[in-house]
């Protein structure tokens, strides 16, 4: 009943002779309007799946972005080759408890973890959530399976503290000469998930697991009692020598400026316990079916756009990474970036990366998203998507704010799939991201000017990025030189 409705709505509001007259409005009706875009995602969870870099499913989702991109009617589509220094993929990881008493592990490796060769008999040694203290009141750890504790996570910032503690553990796991380390599960019912702690692809500093949380409180009671706990464990995943991926890019030429550019992105990757519908399929179909509004509308910007599906995300944001290192010459050209990445939980605005001098401008661009509640524009900046590498180079970056709903419980885990997407809402995010993209690339100014190194770190201090990137292991890169404006 609500699609029936949803599309009638949608129909309505088309009849209009006053939209012709309002782009805004006209972009918002095209979007609105039946499309392929469940299809689409169709084609990219259920018949393609999980989508790794390396892997032969990650090769038909870039030509399923290539064939998507000349189907919604690009002026033109390309793709943009990267490596990634090392492959890697999952075997039958295992682990059992096997004295005093016999029992099955629930366990996934970490992503770009080392594989460990079958251990036998190895001591558990509980460090709580694994802070300094908690290490030290373990006592000595070497040759044993660390076990951390987790609190189940509820909100952004749980998610964000669980990649961010990540770095430190690993350090005292390591100091102390650790077999291995076993992360509880964040997630009730047994839900596994992947997650990686690589900056760039790298494999990590020593063997990890994700165990069931569920299988994690059973241990952690087991030897909070006083129980000796032992485990056999094995890791055997396959490594191997540097990838070859990918970033799809198609293009609206623009009517006036056409060397100037807005970036509509979305990452295309996933990992492969699930089929990456929420995360984040549902937004690389909705980049396809944004720059299909854009064309059915008739509407050509003054500036060029951008439509481009990154790869590699998970592993580091490498994809991202990799167009912003191989685009330094015109990134004066770039006019900003609108970045989808939260599944789809409703949309209240968007994130302007710390860029304050970008509010009063940008409120005007999306005023016209009033209509969905989409029109706050906040001054916080973090890590963890496809806009840090714009962002560090001193371009405008939007980046949406959408409410939790159904992405963190499902979030890299074996249950994001397609029935998990609203289609209804995923529509009104088109309308959204076409909305605000092409009035980026419509403005007679740009929404704000390109900063210089000093006005970036400036920005990552007020906003506290600089200690998220910190947390990420991302800080030293920017400090050399290597990532970010240098002048």
């Amino acid at each position: 009943m609500r699609r029936a409705i949803f599309w009638c709505l949608a129909a309505a509001i088309s009849s209009c002779p006053l939209l012709a007259q309002d782009p805004s409005r006209l972009l918002i009706s095209e979007a609105l309007k039946p499309s392929s875009i469940e299809a689409n995602l169709e084609r990219l969870t259920d018949r393609i799946g999980g989508r790794v870099p390396g892997t032969p499913a990650m090769d038909k989702a870039v030509q399923w972005g290539v064939d998507a991109f000349q189907a919604a009617g690009a002026d033109s589509v390309h793709t943009e080759s990267f490596s990634i220094q090392t492959s890697w993929t999952e075997g039958n990881t295992e682990m059992s408890v096997v004295a005093p008493d016999s029992f099955k592990l629930r366990v996934v490796s970490i992503a770009w973890g080392p594989a460990l060769l079958p251990q036998q008999h190895v001591r558990l040694v509980d460090v709580g959530n694994g802070n300094a203290d908690d290490f030290a009141h373990a006592g000595g750890i070497a040759g044993a399976i660390v076990l951390v504790h987790s609190d189940e996570m509820k909100t952004w910032s749980d998610l964000f503290f669980e990649y961010t503690r990540a770095p430190e553990i690993i350090e005292r796991a390591v100091q102390g000469k650790a077999l291995a380390l076993a992360f509880q599960s964040t997630r009730p019912h047994d839900l596994l998930y992947r997650h990686t702690n690589a900056n760039a692809g790298e494999i990590d500093r020593i063997p990890t697991v994700l165990v069931a949380r569920e299988d994690a409180s059973r241990m952690i009671r087991l030897l909070a009692s006083g129980e000796k706990l032992y485990a056999d464990l094995s890791i055997p995943n396959r490594i191997g020598g540097p990838i070859a991926a990918a970033n799809v890019v198609a293009e609206v030429k623009g009517s006036e400026k056409p060397d100037e550019y807005v970036v509509l992105g979305a990452h295309l990757d996933s990992w492969e316990l699930g089929t990456g519908a929420l995360d984040n399929g549902c937004n690389a179909a909705l980049v396809v079916d944004a720059l299909r509004a854009i064309k059915a509308s008739g509407l050509r910007p003054r500036r060029s756009i951008r439509f481009i599906l990154f790869s590699g995300e998970e592993e580091g944001l490498i994809g991202s990474r990799a167009y912003v290192d191989a685009h330094r010459a015109d990134l004066e050209k770039v006019a900003g970036v609108v970045i989808f990445d939260s599944g789809i939980g409703r949309v209240t605005g968007f994130s302007v990366g710390g860029r304050k001098d970008v509010v009063d401008p940008a409120s005007a661009l999306v005023a016209p998203l009033k209509q969905f509640d989409a029109t706050a524009l906040t001054a916080d900046a973090d890590a963890g998507t496809d806009n840090l590498d714009f962002l560090l180079q001193g371009v405008p970056t939007f980046v949406a704010n959408q409410v939790e709903g159904n992405y963190l419980i499902n979030y890299h885990a074996m249950s994001d799939t397609f029935d998990k997407v609203d289609i209804p809402e995923l529509k009104e995010h088109v309308a959204e991201a076409a909305t605000l993209t092409f009035n980026l690339a419509n403005s007679n100014d740009r929404v704000g000017a390109r900063l210089h190194r000093g006005q970036i770190e400036q920005t990552l201090r007020e906003t506290h990025l600089d200690e998220e990137m910190k947390g990420f292991g991302i800080w030293p890169d920017w400090e050399s030189g290597k990532r970010g404006r240098t002048d």
